[in-house]
């Protein structure tokens, strides 16, 4: 068979086979969509024995793997000690860390106890973290090292107990499962009462949204919130992942999204390798996963660093690589939209040959059926890129607010530009201003000390999203309702769009919108600063805050932005540009612990900058 038609059909193929496999597997585990609590789910899913369940490496060492019996009496010991420090059913515990085993250790724990877990943002700002200490008052909070046990204890309320990961004795979590061991193996039978006393409705996770309009306000899912979704999520979307298939787990467990997949790893009974970024390349490569959640940045990132590398390599390959993902991304786009031109195939079979066939196994994502996508928009350009190097992007929608999931594409079925179809059980309509309505068990009891004013009459979550649903039952996000600008010339405009567009850019590493009230939209941006001493040839011991001032930078980026805005309205399109002289970070409040822009913090911050854009 020539190689363009095997380069053109093979995902076709390999969906139709995807489709087909495991299909028992999945109508098995729909069957358990239940209202049930999460212990149950967990404790249940663990009787089937495994050596491998969760797995990590730290430090440079080889991987370590706990068994489902580990595992299970890890959460047992937990369990008991909660109890025995006077924590009772329905109490607050806090838990800051990175991820790592112990921290889903103690996460499974709290909620066996049938306590009520709020997981943190290892990175949270100072007062960001004091907030919500003091809003939600832990009876104890486990943290990750020394340095984090003294932030808590300044930020915690007075006496507040705190439990650490790494070390030894008094006070580390060796001392305190210890302890709930040996509780547990002198009244085994006390465990089955902790988790039995708990109801589908009781709460489970109280979890914090990143305020980017303000302060932070607590989530309260229920057990049933999160079980429902968990496994409605993972028995709809999961398709083609073999029975000892393993996942890589990379996003922060204070997120909703992996926090929830935690549960799905669980229950689907696959293998998760729990990674942080830092470790990223390197267990992509030694795990190979069958699927990975991540987000938008995530997969612009790995695409910048793909031709950086190139660029760098200089000669051919310089040429060569971003050529190859160019035709990869056309060609993606025009199998999608229709069938390809003679000429376009032939191209890709050249490019597939020479670059594109290489890059999976480059990235450790050979055996890789899919990534699951969320948190933010994904452009499609991006989409295609990768689709047109063999790796399937299945874009998701959903809110802390739904436990998360929404929406989400699948393997057999996937829509680049949409967010997929709702998954069974979770009811989506459009009201009458385009604001997306949901409904289903997924969704929040409430807010925690708050009035929960953001449902209608009749009970649909308003989710401040805007949206549409086509013929066919997919949905299409296309902006957030309280985000919208409105130029002084009356004009509606949809940040996101614009900066999704703007982010097509290889020059563009961080961009904002700005323009309310302004006559035209500017872009606050950060670009990427090693491919434009290269484009521009400045020297390298240039720093950044004076490449930010200089002419001839404003000027190429200004031209860039509007070269990628070109095809928006003329109200949308880019007319001016402010360079930040250096990158926004968490550390500093511009970014969420999700990597969101806090636009009320960068519009105050460079205020003064913004204005001389317009000037």
């Amino acid at each position: 068979m020539p190689t363009w038609v095997t380069c053109e059909r093979v995902y076709s193929l390999t969906t139709k086979v995807l489709a087909l496999r495991c299909n028992v597997r999945r109508i098995i585990l729909a069957a358990t969509v239940s209202k049930q609590t999460l212990p149950a789910l967990v404790l249940e899913s663990l009787r089937q024995p495994r050596e491998r369940v969760f797995g990590e490496r730290r430090d440079g060492a080889d991987f370590r793997y706990v068994s489902t019996s580990a595992l299970h009496d890890r959460i047992a010991a937990i369990a008991y000690a909660l109890r025995a420090f006077g924590i009772e059913r329905g109490d607050r515990v806090a838990l800051v860390s990175h991820n790592r085993i112990d921290w889903i250790v103690a996460d499974f724990g709290i909620l066996a106890a049938g306590c009520v877990c709020v997981p943190l943002f290892a990175t949270l700002a100072a007062d960001q973290l004091e907030f919500i200490l003091r809003d939600c008052s832990p009876k104890l909070v486990f943290v990750e090292t020394a340095q984090d046990a003294r932030r808590v204890a300044q930020a915690a309320p007075l006496g507040t107990p705190i439990v650490q990961f790494e070390g030894e004795g008094a006070g580390t979590l060796a001392e305190f499962e210890s302890r709930g061991a040996a509780l547990y193996a002198a009244e085994p039978g006390r465990f089955g009462e902790f988790h039995d006393s708990i109801k589908p409705d009781d709460l489970a996770v109280l979890i914090y949204t990143s305020g980017t309009t303000g302060d932070p306000k607590g989530v309260m899912l229920s057990h049933d919130n999160i079980a429902s979704n968990a496994a409605s999520a993972w028995s709809y979307g999961l398709q083609g992942i073999p029975s000892d298939g393993v996942g890589l787990s990379v996003l922060p467990y204070a997120h909703i999204m992996e926090h929830t997949n935690l549960i799905g790893y669980v229950y689907s009974r696959l293998t998760c390798i729990v990674s942080v970024p830092d470790r990223l390349v390197a267990d992509l490569h030694d795990i190979r996963p069958h699927v990975m959640s991540v987000v938008p940045r995530l997969l612009e990132r790995v695409l910048n660093g793909i031709l950086t590398r190139s660029r760098e390599a200089g000669g051919l390959r310089a040429y060569l690589v971003p050529w190859a993902l160019r035709t990869g991304r056309i060609f993606a786009a025009a199998r999608a939209d229709g069938r390809p031109s003679f000429l376009l195939r032939l191209r890709y079979a050249a490019a597939w040959l020479v670059v594109l066939r290489k890059l999976r196994p480059l990235l450790g994502l050979d055996r890789l059926v899919y990534f699951v996508c969320g948190s933010a928009p994904l452009h499609r350009d991006v989409a295609y890129t990768f689709a047109g190097a063999g790796v399937v992007i299945c874009e998701g929608y959903g809110q802390t607010e739904t436990s998360p999931v929404i929406s989400v594409n699948r393997v057999v079925d996937n829509r680049y530009g949409t967010v997929g179809k709702p998954i069974p059980g979770v009811s989506v309509r459009i009201a009458e201003d385009g604001e997306i309505l949901v409904r289903g068990p997924n969704v929040m009891k409430g807010y925690y000390h708050h009035d929960p004013s953001v449902f209608t009459s009749d009970g649909w979550l308003l989710t401040g999203d805007i949206g549409e649903l086509d013929a066919d039952g997919y949905l299409r996000i296309t902006d957030r309702k309280r985000e919208l600008i409105k130029t002084s010339g009356g004009k509606f405009i949809a940040p996101a769009r614009v900066e999704t567009a703007i982010k097509r850019s290889l020059y563009v590493s961080q961009v904002m919108l700005v323009g309310e009230g302004r006559p035209y939209p500017a872009a606050v941006l950060v670009p990427h600063w090693t491919l434009l001493r290269e484009q521009l040839r400045i020297a390298e011991e240039l720093p950044w805050p004076l490449l930010a001032t200089r002419a001839d930078v404003r000027e190429f980026m200004q031209s860039e932005v509007a070269e990628q805005t070109k095809d928006l309205a003329s109200y949308e399109q880019v007319r001016r540009v402010a360079i930040l002289p250096r990158d926004l970070t968490i550390e500093d409040g511009e970014l969420s612990p999700t990597m969101k822009v806090m636009r009320r913090v960068v519009e105050q911050r460079y205020a003064d900058l913004i204005e001389s854009a317009y000037r």
